[in-house]
């Protein structure tokens, strides 16, 4: 006679800081004063990188960090991450999803409204993509709000030229790291990448920087990326990565206990 032992299958615990995954009963039985909001992109990076690279990039950091803040007692929660950013330069390259910079604050303001019902005090957007710039939307927006509206680009937390040769700013080494510590299943080989060359503006202040345009893409580069990825690894992304979300999980508890009416001592 043949015996079937039933084993429990193995489940594991769900991470509740990250609201997709998180049920009513358990959201509402908790309460949560920081709300983070990964705001990606999706566009071409180079010929190794995927379109989704800016929205894995913020997801899995956000998801990293607001799991660290939370076992450490902070108070914080993540939303869903929004896909789509500012393409305006880049509508000529097949399947770049643009998103307006007013679309971006009518959302950011339903979000707004969303949250200040249920006791967030703090909404962070976590920004993973150089054409999203949220600083003007924030300064229109809060002093509609009580919450305290608060911009992070995940990229400009720690000194890149710390961790990289040459960071790059598009699909360059600093990213290509990222993306094979985060995601190598994705990343493809790096023979396969373009060298990320960069035309310079031919006016002479926007060379040196005091000057600004938004650039045409396919003007600029072949590849669609800035800055070579040719000496990443993911040993370098490891060391970025992790002392980024340290310092991410710090701000985010930081912000769970602040009084945003006195933020200057």
């Amino acid at each position: 006679m043949l015996l079937v032992l039933l084993v429990p299958r193995f489940s594991p615990p769900v991470n509740m800081t990250l609201l997709r995954n998180a049920t009513w009963r358990e959201i509402r039985e908790r309460p949560f004063r920081v709300a983070v909001l990964p705001w990606g992109a999706t566009e071409a990076h180079n010929y190794h990188l995927p379109y989704g690279t800016d929205v894995i990039e913020a997801e899995q950091i956000g998801t990293r960090a607001v799991t660290r803040a939370a076992s450490q007692g902070g108070e914080v929660v993540l939303l869903p991450t929004i896909p789509f950013g500012v393409q305006t330069g880049q509508l000529d390259i097949p399947l770049c999803i643009n998103l307006n910079p007013s679309t971006q604050a009518a959302v950011l303001r339903d979000v707004i409204a969303s949250l200040e019902p249920h006791g967030v005090r703090v909404l962070v957007v976590l920004n993973g993509h150089g054409g999203n710039d949220f600083k003007q939307i924030i300064r229109e927006l809060q002093p509609t709000t009580r919450l305290l509206l608060v911009q992070v680009n995940w990229y400009q937390v720690r000194d890149a030229r710390a961790y990289f040769d040459e960071s790059g700013d598009h699909g360059g080494e600093l990213e290509t790291s990222v993306m094979m510590h985060l995601a190598p299943e994705l990343v493809r080989p790096l023979d396969t990448a373009g060298p990320g060359s960069v035309r310079k503006p031919v006016v002479q202040g926007m060379r040196e920087g005091w000057a600004w345009t938004p650039r045409r893409w396919t003007q600029v580069t072949d590849d669609t990326g800035v800055g070579d990825p040719s000496r990443a690894t993911a040993a370098k992304g490891a060391r970025y990565v992790d002392d980024v979300v340290a310092a991410l999980a710090q701000l985010f508890i930081e912000l769970g206990t602040v009084d945003p009416d006195h933020l200057y001592a």
